[in-house]
Protein backbone atom coordinates (compact mmCIF):
# COMPACT_ATOMS: atom_id res chain seq x y z
CA UNK A 1 0.00 0.00 0.00
CA UNK A 2 2.97 2.34 0.35
CA UNK A 3 2.95 2.93 -3.41
CA UNK A 4 -0.24 4.95 -3.00
CA UNK A 5 1.15 7.49 -0.52
CA UNK A 6 1.33 11.23 -1.24
CA UNK A 7 3.85 12.25 -3.89
CA UNK A 8 5.32 15.38 -5.39
CA UNK A 9 4.69 16.69 -8.89
CA UNK A 10 7.31 14.38 -10.44
CA UNK A 11 5.43 11.33 -9.23
CA UNK A 12 2.14 12.95 -10.17
CA UNK A 13 3.38 13.44 -13.72
CA UNK A 14 4.52 9.83 -13.86
CA UNK A 15 1.10 8.73 -12.70
CA UNK A 16 -0.61 10.76 -15.43
CA UNK A 17 1.77 9.24 -17.97
CA UNK A 18 0.87 5.71 -16.86
CA UNK A 19 -2.79 6.40 -17.53
CA UNK A 20 -1.96 7.51 -21.05
CA UNK A 21 0.05 4.40 -21.94
CA UNK A 22 -1.59 1.68 -24.07
CA UNK A 23 -3.18 -0.63 -21.49
CA UNK A 24 -2.84 -3.89 -23.47
CA UNK A 25 0.25 -5.66 -24.74
CA UNK A 26 0.48 -6.26 -28.49
CA UNK A 27 1.58 -9.54 -30.01
CA UNK A 28 4.66 -9.97 -32.19
CA UNK A 29 4.43 -7.94 -35.35
CA UNK A 30 1.33 -6.08 -34.14
CA UNK A 31 1.04 -2.40 -33.41
CA UNK A 32 0.05 -1.48 -29.86
CA UNK A 33 -3.68 -0.71 -29.53
CA UNK A 34 -4.60 2.83 -28.61
CA UNK A 35 -6.52 3.55 -25.40
CA UNK A 36 -10.26 3.89 -25.90
CA UNK A 37 -12.59 6.44 -24.33
CA UNK A 38 -9.70 8.42 -22.86
CA UNK A 39 -10.90 11.36 -20.78
CA UNK A 40 -8.89 14.13 -19.13
CA UNK A 41 -10.40 16.72 -16.80
CA UNK A 42 -9.19 19.23 -14.29
CA UNK A 43 -10.32 21.94 -11.90
CA UNK A 44 -8.95 24.89 -9.96
CA UNK A 45 -10.55 26.68 -7.02
CA UNK A 46 -9.44 29.82 -5.18
CA UNK A 47 -11.21 30.78 -1.99
CA UNK A 48 -11.06 33.75 0.36
CA UNK A 49 -12.01 33.57 4.06
CA UNK A 50 -12.74 36.42 6.50
CA UNK A 51 -13.63 35.87 10.18
CA UNK A 52 -14.21 38.31 13.01
CA UNK A 53 -12.90 35.86 15.64
CA UNK A 54 -10.88 32.64 15.42
CA UNK A 55 -9.04 31.51 12.29
CA UNK A 56 -10.26 29.27 9.50
CA UNK A 57 -8.02 28.19 6.61
CA UNK A 58 -5.30 30.67 7.51
CA UNK A 59 -5.04 33.91 9.57
CA UNK A 60 -8.55 34.94 8.56
CA UNK A 61 -9.26 36.99 11.70
CA UNK A 62 -6.32 39.33 10.95
CA UNK A 63 -6.81 39.74 7.21
CA UNK A 64 -8.64 38.04 4.33
CA UNK A 65 -7.03 34.63 3.94
CA UNK A 66 -6.30 33.29 0.46
CA UNK A 67 -4.98 29.99 1.83
CA UNK A 68 -7.87 27.94 0.46
CA UNK A 69 -6.77 26.50 -2.88
CA UNK A 70 -7.77 23.29 -4.68
CA UNK A 71 -6.14 22.04 -7.89
CA UNK A 72 -6.93 18.70 -9.50
CA UNK A 73 -6.24 16.68 -12.62
CA UNK A 74 -8.01 13.40 -13.37
CA UNK A 75 -7.89 10.87 -16.17
CA UNK A 76 -9.73 7.70 -17.11
CA UNK A 77 -9.41 5.14 -19.88
CA UNK A 78 -11.24 1.96 -20.87
CA UNK A 79 -8.85 -0.69 -22.23
CA UNK A 80 -11.90 -2.99 -22.49
CA UNK A 81 -15.63 -2.31 -22.39
CA UNK A 82 -15.86 -3.89 -18.93
CA UNK A 83 -12.71 -2.33 -17.44
CA UNK A 84 -12.04 1.23 -16.30
CA UNK A 85 -8.71 2.65 -15.10
CA UNK A 86 -9.10 6.01 -13.38
CA UNK A 87 -7.15 8.32 -11.13
CA UNK A 88 -6.90 11.84 -9.81
CA UNK A 89 -4.03 13.93 -8.50
CA UNK A 90 -4.97 16.80 -6.22
CA UNK A 91 -3.13 19.67 -4.57
CA UNK A 92 -5.07 21.23 -1.72
CA UNK A 93 -4.16 23.93 0.74
CA UNK A 94 -6.55 24.79 3.54
CA UNK A 95 -4.47 27.02 5.81
CA UNK A 96 -1.29 25.56 7.29
CA UNK A 97 2.06 25.65 5.51
CA UNK A 98 2.73 25.88 1.79
CA UNK A 99 4.12 22.34 1.92
CA UNK A 100 0.62 21.12 2.83
CA UNK A 101 -0.35 21.71 -0.81
CA UNK A 102 2.04 19.13 -2.25
CA UNK A 103 0.25 17.00 -4.86
CA UNK A 104 -1.13 13.66 -3.71
CA UNK A 105 -2.97 10.79 -5.33
CA UNK A 106 -6.62 11.33 -4.46
CA UNK A 107 -7.75 8.07 -6.05
CA UNK A 108 -6.20 5.52 -8.39
CA UNK A 109 -8.14 2.37 -9.20
CA UNK A 110 -9.02 -0.39 -11.62
CA UNK A 111 -12.77 -1.01 -11.93
CA UNK A 112 -13.79 -4.36 -13.44
CA UNK A 113 -17.49 -4.84 -14.17
CA UNK A 114 -18.20 -8.53 -13.68
CA UNK A 115 -21.80 -8.57 -14.91
CA UNK A 116 -24.13 -6.14 -16.65
CA UNK A 117 -27.73 -6.62 -17.70
CA UNK A 118 -31.04 -4.77 -18.06
CA UNK A 119 -31.76 -5.19 -14.34
CA UNK A 120 -28.40 -3.93 -13.07
CA UNK A 121 -24.72 -4.71 -12.75
CA UNK A 122 -21.99 -5.53 -10.25
CA UNK A 123 -18.23 -5.25 -10.15
CA UNK A 124 -14.98 -4.95 -8.22
CA UNK A 125 -12.65 -2.00 -7.66
CA UNK A 126 -9.01 -2.38 -6.60
CA UNK A 127 -6.69 0.44 -5.56
CA UNK A 128 -7.25 3.73 -3.78
CA UNK A 129 -10.95 4.63 -3.88
CA UNK A 130 -13.05 7.38 -2.31
CA UNK A 131 -15.10 6.18 0.65
CA UNK A 132 -18.90 6.01 0.12
CA UNK A 133 -19.61 8.09 3.21
CA UNK A 134 -22.84 10.09 3.18
CA UNK A 135 -24.08 11.81 0.04
CA UNK A 136 -21.06 13.98 -0.80
CA UNK A 137 -17.80 12.40 0.43
CA UNK A 138 -16.93 10.81 -2.92
CA UNK A 139 -17.08 14.19 -4.72
CA UNK A 140 -16.16 16.56 -1.87
CA UNK A 141 -13.00 17.97 -3.48
CA UNK A 142 -14.71 19.28 -6.62
CA UNK A 143 -16.46 22.60 -5.96
CA UNK A 144 -19.01 22.03 -8.73
CA UNK A 145 -20.34 18.87 -7.05
CA UNK A 146 -20.68 19.95 -3.42
CA UNK A 147 -23.48 22.00 -1.87
CA UNK A 148 -21.88 25.29 -0.91
CA UNK A 149 -18.30 26.40 -0.46
CA UNK A 150 -18.04 24.32 2.71
CA UNK A 151 -19.72 20.98 3.19
CA UNK A 152 -21.62 20.63 6.50
CA UNK A 153 -18.73 20.41 8.95
CA UNK A 154 -20.66 18.29 11.42
CA UNK A 155 -20.65 15.39 8.94
CA UNK A 156 -17.80 16.11 6.50
CA UNK A 157 -15.00 17.29 8.77
CA UNK A 158 -12.26 19.28 7.10
CA UNK A 159 -10.24 19.08 10.32
CA UNK A 160 -10.01 15.24 9.98
CA UNK A 161 -10.69 14.81 6.27
CA UNK A 162 -7.80 12.39 5.62
CA UNK A 163 -9.37 9.53 7.59
CA UNK A 164 -12.74 9.72 5.83
CA UNK A 165 -11.51 10.62 2.36
CA UNK A 166 -10.27 7.37 0.78
CA UNK A 167 -8.90 3.90 1.44
CA UNK A 168 -6.39 1.56 -0.21
CA UNK A 169 -7.92 -1.85 -0.77
CA UNK A 170 -10.72 -3.63 -2.60
CA UNK A 171 -14.41 -2.78 -2.92
CA UNK A 172 -17.44 -4.59 -4.33
CA UNK A 173 -20.42 -2.70 -5.75
CA UNK A 174 -23.81 -3.73 -7.06
CA UNK A 175 -26.60 -1.68 -8.68
CA UNK A 176 -30.08 -3.11 -9.09
CA UNK A 177 -32.93 -1.56 -11.07
CA UNK A 178 -36.31 -2.32 -9.52
CA UNK A 179 -39.84 -1.21 -10.47
CA UNK A 180 -39.98 0.96 -7.33
CA UNK A 181 -36.55 2.52 -7.81
CA UNK A 182 -32.82 1.86 -7.99
CA UNK A 183 -30.71 0.28 -5.23
CA UNK A 184 -26.93 0.78 -4.96
CA UNK A 185 -24.76 -1.25 -2.58
CA UNK A 186 -21.08 -0.59 -1.76
CA UNK A 187 -18.76 -2.58 0.50
CA UNK A 188 -15.03 -1.94 0.83
CA UNK A 189 -12.15 -3.38 2.85
CA UNK A 190 -8.88 -1.49 3.03
CA UNK A 191 -6.56 0.83 4.90
CA UNK A 192 -7.75 4.44 5.35
CA UNK A 193 -5.48 7.42 4.84
CA UNK A 194 -4.13 9.29 7.86
CA UNK A 195 -2.47 12.68 8.20
CA UNK A 196 -1.37 15.30 10.70
CA UNK A 197 -4.98 16.48 10.96
CA UNK A 198 -5.81 13.35 12.98
CA UNK A 199 -2.95 14.08 15.40
CA UNK A 200 -4.25 17.60 16.03
CA UNK A 201 -7.72 16.29 16.91
CA UNK A 202 -6.46 13.41 19.05
CA UNK A 203 -3.64 15.22 20.89
CA UNK A 204 -4.13 18.94 20.32
CA UNK A 205 -0.80 19.38 18.52
CA UNK A 206 1.80 17.70 16.32
CA UNK A 207 3.60 15.02 18.35
CA UNK A 208 6.63 12.79 17.70
CA UNK A 209 5.40 9.67 15.94
CA UNK A 210 2.73 9.07 13.35
CA UNK A 211 -0.67 7.48 12.74
CA UNK A 212 -1.08 4.59 10.34
CA UNK A 213 -4.47 3.34 9.24
CA UNK A 214 -5.64 -0.15 10.22
CA UNK A 215 -7.60 -2.54 8.01
CA UNK A 216 -11.13 -1.17 8.01
CA UNK A 217 -14.56 -1.86 6.55
CA UNK A 218 -16.96 0.70 5.08
CA UNK A 219 -20.28 0.20 3.34
CA UNK A 220 -23.29 2.03 2.02
CA UNK A 221 -26.80 1.15 0.90
CA UNK A 222 -28.49 3.84 -1.23
CA UNK A 223 -31.99 3.96 -2.72
CA UNK A 224 -33.18 6.32 -5.47
CA UNK A 225 -36.86 6.73 -6.31
CA UNK A 226 -38.36 8.33 -9.40
CA UNK A 227 -35.07 9.16 -11.10
CA UNK A 228 -33.51 10.70 -8.00
CA UNK A 229 -36.51 12.71 -6.77
CA UNK A 230 -36.09 10.89 -3.44
CA UNK A 231 -32.70 9.62 -2.24
CA UNK A 232 -32.11 7.70 0.98
CA UNK A 233 -28.83 6.19 2.15
CA UNK A 234 -27.29 4.49 5.15
CA UNK A 235 -23.48 4.57 5.49
CA UNK A 236 -21.48 2.76 8.17
CA UNK A 237 -17.82 2.10 8.90
CA UNK A 238 -15.55 0.26 11.30
CA UNK A 239 -12.24 2.02 10.94
CA UNK A 240 -9.21 2.89 13.00
CA UNK A 241 -5.53 3.75 13.18
CA UNK A 242 -2.44 3.11 15.28
CA UNK A 243 -0.12 5.81 16.60
CA UNK A 244 3.45 4.79 17.30
CA UNK A 245 5.81 7.16 19.13
CA UNK A 246 9.25 7.07 20.79
CA UNK A 247 9.45 6.23 24.53
CA UNK A 248 9.18 9.90 25.54
CA UNK A 249 6.19 10.47 23.20
CA UNK A 250 2.45 10.23 23.75
CA UNK A 251 2.53 6.40 23.67
CA UNK A 252 1.43 3.59 21.40
CA UNK A 253 -2.18 4.54 20.89
CA UNK A 254 -5.07 2.65 19.31
CA UNK A 255 -7.75 4.76 17.65
CA UNK A 256 -11.21 3.36 16.82
CA UNK A 257 -13.96 5.10 14.87
CA UNK A 258 -17.30 3.42 14.04
CA UNK A 259 -19.68 6.03 12.60
CA UNK A 260 -22.95 5.59 10.78
CA UNK A 261 -24.84 8.19 8.74
CA UNK A 262 -28.48 8.36 7.68
CA UNK A 263 -28.99 10.54 4.58
CA UNK A 264 -32.23 11.80 3.03
CA UNK A 265 -32.81 14.12 0.09
CA UNK A 266 -35.90 15.32 -1.80
CA UNK A 267 -35.44 17.01 -5.19
CA UNK A 268 -38.21 19.02 -6.79
CA UNK A 269 -37.96 20.97 -10.04
CA UNK A 270 -36.79 24.21 -8.42
CA UNK A 271 -35.77 23.25 -4.91
CA UNK A 272 -34.12 20.53 -2.83
CA UNK A 273 -34.24 19.57 0.84
CA UNK A 274 -31.32 17.58 2.24
CA UNK A 275 -30.69 16.23 5.72
CA UNK A 276 -28.12 13.91 7.26
CA UNK A 277 -27.73 12.55 10.79
CA UNK A 278 -24.66 10.81 12.22
CA UNK A 279 -23.65 8.92 15.35
CA UNK A 280 -19.89 8.76 15.81
CA UNK A 281 -18.52 6.40 18.50
CA UNK A 282 -14.75 6.92 18.82
CA UNK A 283 -12.03 6.02 21.29
CA UNK A 284 -8.32 6.49 21.92
CA UNK A 285 -6.48 4.16 24.30
CA UNK A 286 -2.82 3.70 25.26
CA UNK A 287 -1.72 7.27 26.03
CA UNK A 288 1.15 8.13 28.35
CA UNK A 289 0.48 10.95 30.86
CA UNK A 290 -0.35 13.80 30.62
CA UNK A 291 -2.46 12.71 27.62
CA UNK A 292 -5.75 11.03 28.49
CA UNK A 293 -7.62 8.15 26.92
CA UNK A 294 -11.22 8.75 25.89
CA UNK A 295 -14.27 6.88 24.70
CA UNK A 296 -17.16 9.05 23.52
CA UNK A 297 -20.07 8.99 21.09
CA UNK A 298 -20.51 12.14 19.05
CA UNK A 299 -23.73 13.22 17.41
CA UNK A 300 -24.32 15.58 14.50
CA UNK A 301 -26.88 16.59 11.90
CA UNK A 302 -27.76 19.25 9.36
CA UNK A 303 -30.75 20.34 7.32
CA UNK A 304 -30.35 22.33 4.10
CA UNK A 305 -32.82 23.98 1.76
CA UNK A 306 -31.59 25.02 -1.68
CA UNK A 307 -33.54 27.00 -4.28
CA UNK A 308 -32.70 27.12 -7.98
CA UNK A 309 -33.75 30.59 -9.12
CA UNK A 310 -32.88 29.76 -12.74
CA UNK A 311 -30.21 27.83 -14.62
CA UNK A 312 -27.49 30.15 -13.32
CA UNK A 313 -28.38 31.18 -9.76
CA UNK A 314 -28.91 29.04 -6.65
CA UNK A 315 -29.22 30.07 -3.02
CA UNK A 316 -29.21 27.85 0.05
CA UNK A 317 -29.96 27.99 3.77
CA UNK A 318 -28.46 25.47 6.21
CA UNK A 319 -28.48 24.68 9.92
CA UNK A 320 -25.63 22.45 11.04
CA UNK A 321 -25.05 21.14 14.59
CA UNK A 322 -22.25 19.08 16.13
CA UNK A 323 -21.76 17.59 19.60
CA UNK A 324 -18.45 15.85 20.31
CA UNK A 325 -20.02 13.92 23.21
CA UNK A 326 -23.78 13.41 23.16
CA UNK A 327 -23.72 12.85 26.95
CA UNK A 328 -22.02 16.22 27.49
CA UNK A 329 -23.55 18.47 24.83
CA UNK A 330 -22.68 21.70 26.64
CA UNK A 331 -19.06 20.62 27.16
CA UNK A 332 -19.20 21.59 30.85
CA UNK A 333 -17.99 18.25 32.19
CA UNK A 334 -15.13 18.27 29.70
CA UNK A 335 -14.19 21.81 30.76
CA UNK A 336 -14.16 20.86 34.45
CA UNK A 337 -11.95 17.82 33.76
CA UNK A 338 -9.44 19.52 31.43
CA UNK A 339 -9.60 23.26 32.02
CA UNK A 340 -10.24 23.80 28.30
CA UNK A 341 -13.20 25.86 27.03
CA UNK A 342 -16.54 24.08 26.95
CA UNK A 343 -17.29 25.57 23.51
CA UNK A 344 -14.59 23.39 21.91
CA UNK A 345 -17.00 20.45 22.26
CA UNK A 346 -19.88 21.73 20.12
CA UNK A 347 -20.73 23.90 17.13
CA UNK A 348 -24.07 25.28 15.93
CA UNK A 349 -23.84 26.89 12.51
CA UNK A 350 -26.43 28.90 10.59
CA UNK A 351 -25.28 29.64 7.03
CA UNK A 352 -26.66 31.16 3.86
CA UNK A 353 -25.04 30.97 0.44
CA UNK A 354 -25.40 32.16 -3.13
CA UNK A 355 -23.96 30.46 -6.21
CA UNK A 356 -23.65 31.81 -9.76
CA UNK A 357 -22.95 29.42 -12.61
CA UNK A 358 -21.43 31.94 -15.00
CA UNK A 359 -21.01 29.31 -17.70
CA UNK A 360 -20.53 25.52 -17.69
CA UNK A 361 -16.86 25.92 -16.74
CA UNK A 362 -16.87 28.85 -14.30
CA UNK A 363 -18.67 29.21 -10.98
CA UNK A 364 -18.63 32.02 -8.39
CA UNK A 365 -19.99 31.62 -4.88
CA UNK A 366 -20.34 33.47 -1.58
CA UNK A 367 -21.32 32.19 1.86
CA UNK A 368 -21.94 33.60 5.34
CA UNK A 369 -21.77 31.60 8.60
CA UNK A 370 -22.91 32.53 12.09
CA UNK A 371 -21.38 29.97 14.47
CA UNK A 372 -21.86 29.21 18.15
CA UNK A 373 -19.01 26.95 19.30
CA UNK A 374 -15.63 25.87 17.94
CA UNK A 375 -16.11 22.09 17.71
CA UNK A 376 -14.90 21.91 14.09
CA UNK A 377 -12.29 24.69 14.02
CA UNK A 378 -9.00 23.49 12.45
CA UNK A 379 -6.37 22.92 15.15
CA UNK A 380 -3.32 24.17 13.17
CA UNK A 381 -5.07 27.51 12.60
CA UNK A 382 -5.97 27.80 16.30
CA UNK A 383 -3.19 26.08 18.31
CA UNK A 384 -4.37 27.55 21.63
CA UNK A 385 -8.03 26.57 22.23
CA UNK A 386 -8.22 28.88 25.27
CA UNK A 387 -7.70 31.86 22.93
CA UNK A 388 -10.73 31.03 20.76
CA UNK A 389 -14.09 32.78 20.96
CA UNK A 390 -17.34 30.90 21.36
CA UNK A 391 -19.43 33.03 18.98
CA UNK A 392 -17.93 34.04 15.65
CA UNK A 393 -18.84 35.02 12.10
CA UNK A 394 -17.30 33.89 8.83
CA UNK A 395 -17.62 35.12 5.24
CA UNK A 396 -16.30 33.05 2.33
CA UNK A 397 -15.92 33.70 -1.37
CA UNK A 398 -14.88 31.28 -4.09
CA UNK A 399 -14.09 31.14 -7.79
CA UNK A 400 -13.95 27.70 -9.47
CA UNK A 401 -12.86 26.72 -12.95
CA UNK A 402 -13.07 23.30 -14.60
CA UNK A 403 -12.12 21.86 -17.96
Amino acid sequence: MRAFESSRWSKAAAFAGILLLPPLQAGAGESAPRPTNLQLHGFATQGVVVTDQNNFFGPSSDRPSLQFIELGLNASVRPRPDTLIAGQVISRRAGGERSDAQPAIDYLLVDRQMHAGPDGHWGIRVGRAKNPFGLFNETRDVAFTRPGILLPQSIYFDRTRSLALSSDGVAVYADRNLPAGDVRLRLGIGRPQTGEDLEWVAMGSKQPGSFRGKTSVIGQALYEHDGGRIIAALSAADTGARFRSPPDGPGNVEFSFTPWILSLQYNAEQWSLTGEYARRPSSLAGFNPPFMDFDVTGESAYLEYSRRLNHEWTWRLRYDVLYTDHNDRSGQRFAQATGLPAHTRFAKDWSVGLQWQVNPNLMLAAEYHRVDGTGWLPGPDNPDPTATSRRWDMLLGQASLRF
